[in-house]
């Protein structure tokens, strides 16, 4: 096995690699909209969610009159096929009181295990979360997870983009950025798809009381910085009507101190001459923190700030001394840093897990990582406190198992099995007496026959419990046992016997190492969709209750109130 990521799952929809997923969620039907990008349903992926319309008489787009909402399950996930690289993925919300309760729901949104941001929808508005992030592997999972009773999770619209390798790698792949604001300044429409190659929402933003917004007058534009602000975002910018005023930047961080990233993008409006001369620094809390910026003409300029900031840190824009012009700036984007990204429930254990979902039907309600988060847990397993858990117990009693066991002898952690009150047939399996750590096995109430195995009946240490199974030879009763055709057999461990038409069902799970079953990967292929392109939530939501806000933070950061009002120049 490889040092990768791995991830196993259901039969939700897969597609192909290196491409860009767009998911209508609540629809029934796939459809491409007025910016030729194709949305596809998914009421064909859950069996255990429902697609809902939403009520609200408010003007929204056609993606958001649908959502899907989760009423079982710790937690339900999403899988989508991508390459190894950075990904942007944003998770759209909009309730319009589709439950006719005016009660919008919180909960919490997961990726790959991690926890991503705890959802607060609103009644009336569309929220959405982003965040940025390397996949080591060739999937990734989206999950949400009810946190409090009969606040059902849901989810409008999920989409996923591939970034170019070189975006956004000043962070460590341990880590994951999440959009806090990203701004367009000076413009009069959102500036996402086909504007932005990689579909970024960059909102609008022309600032507040002495702040100016001024349009470009250069016709074309050389982008050549790491992150790729599209060309529209610099057709416009912010200045202040005087040298004295600079431009301000108050974040929403509430009272927590936060480490983030800003990336600040500079432009030249005008073709200056010589006697013109545009020059500033950055202050952060009133302290220089740059050297002079002097933006270019029909060019851009990007700056990388990481600070850990605090709801009164301030990020102004000052101009020099020798500067003619006042401070300008044309984009901005605001990210918070993750905890460090946890690597997955322990691959040995997930292979186990999916030799049971395999056999037994029943148990495909369950995916996403079985052990992480750990509030989120399968139902019917324990898991360790390591940073990779292991499972070390199974609680599979009275879920109507029937048929032989399938060999989970990988799961080498397991201190528990509890199988009782089922319909599971054949002989006990050899591999039942091999786990090094058992102390408890309950295989009562079932149909098991044959003899109970050496490895088994000789471990003085081991609670066995196996009352309820009348073929079963224990106490010197004689064992003859009989094969299907109805011949007398020695008994064989079903554990040799292999899988070939079912579907394992971790979706999502993101662990070590990279475990993919050739027959799973042949039937994935064999259902493989056409691939989804880049989408778009809505064009040019300028206005109205479809208008884009982010759910971090308050939705309307702006410069100075925020990077709005021109601040008294103290000093260059």
């Amino acid at each position: 096995m490889t040092s990768c990521h791995v991830l196993l799952f259901l039969a939700l929809f897969v597609f192909s690699a290196n491409a860009d997923v767009s998911i209508d969620c609540g629809a029934s039907e796939s459809y491409t909209d007025e910016n030729s990008i194709t949305w596809r349903g998914d009421d064909d992926i859950f069996q255990d969610s429902f697609s809902e319309v939403v009520q609200s008489s408010n003007s929204v787009s056609h993606v958001m009159s649908t959502l899907r909402v989760f009423t079982s399950r710790k937690k339900n996930c999403y899988f989508v096929t991508v390459d190894k690289g950075p990904l942007l993925v944003r998770a759209s919300f909009y309730y319009g009181n589709y439950d006719r309760k005016l009660s919008p729901p919180s909960f919490d949104l997961l990726i790959d295990g991690n926890h991503w941001t705890k959802v607060i929808t609103s009644l009336d508005r569309l929220v959405y979360y982003e965040v940025v992030y390397v996949v080591q592997s060739d999937a990734t999972s989206i999950c949400l997870a009810q946190t409090q009773p009969n606040q059902f999770p849901f989810i409008s619209a999920l989409e996923v983009r591939s970034l170019d390798p070189k975006m956004y790698n000043y962070v460590d792949p341990k880590y994951a950025l999440f959009v806090r604001s990203r701004f367009a300044y000076g413009a009069s429409a959102t500036v996402r798809y086909p504007d932005d190659v990689y579909d970024r929402i960059w909102v609008p933003e022309s600032g507040g009381t002495g702040v100016i917004s001024v349009a470009s007058e250069a016709i074309s534009y050389e982008v050549d910085v790491p992150e790729e602000p599209p060309e529209a975002v610099l057709q416009n910018a912010i200045t202040t009507s005087s040298l004295s005023q600079s431009l301000t930047y108050i974040p929403d961080f509430a009272d927590k101190k936060t480490a983030i990233y800003l990336n600040l993008y500079f432009s030249e409006v005008t073709d200056l001459d010589t006697t013109q001369k545009r020059s500033f620094r950055i202050y952060i809390d009133n302290n220089p923190i740059s050297k002079p910026i002097i933006p270019p003409y029909g060019k851009v300029t990007e700056m990388l700030i990481n600070y850990t900031a605090s709801s009164n840190t301030s990020f102004s824009l000052v101009s020099t001394l020798d500067s003619t012009l006042p401070p300008l700036i044309n984009a901005m984007e605001v990210f918070s840093v993750s905890d460090p990204l946890v690597a997955g429930t322990n691959s040995k254990d997930v292979g186990g897990l999916v030799e049971l979902q395999t056999q037994f039907s029943v148990l495909q309600g369950w995916y996403g990582d079985p052990c992480l988060p750990s509030p989120y847990t399968w139902d019917w397993i324990s898991c360790s406190n390591d940073v990779i858990p292991h499972v070390t117990a199974l609680d599979l009693s009275s879920f109507g198992l029937s048929g032989q066991l399938p060999d989970f002898s990988s799961m080498d952690s397991l201190v528990i099995i509890d199988l009782h009150n089922n319909s599971l047939s054949g002989p006990i399996p050899d591999f039942l007496g091999a786990f090094p750590y058992l102390k408890e096995l309950n295989l009562a109430d079932n149909s098991f026959s044959g003899p109970i195995p050496p490895s088994i009946s000789s471990n003085k240490m081991l609670k066995l419990v196996v009352s309820g199974n009348p073929g079963l030879c224990v106490s010197g009763k004689s064992c003859k046992p009989t094969s299907t055709d109805g011949t007398k057999s020695s008994p064989t461990p079903s554990s040799s016997s292999k899988k070939s038409n079912k579907l394992p069902i971790i979706l999502g799970t993101t662990i070590p190492s990279f475990i993919i079953f050739w027959a799973i990967v042949a039937f994935i292929l064999h259902h493989r969709r056409k691939t989804a392109a880049i989408a778009a939530i809505t064009a040019g939501q300028a206005a109205g209750s479809d208008m884009p806000s982010h759910g971090q933070g308050s939705p309307g950061n702006v410069m100075m109130g925020k990077m709005g009002e021109a601040a008294a120049n103290e000093g260059s």
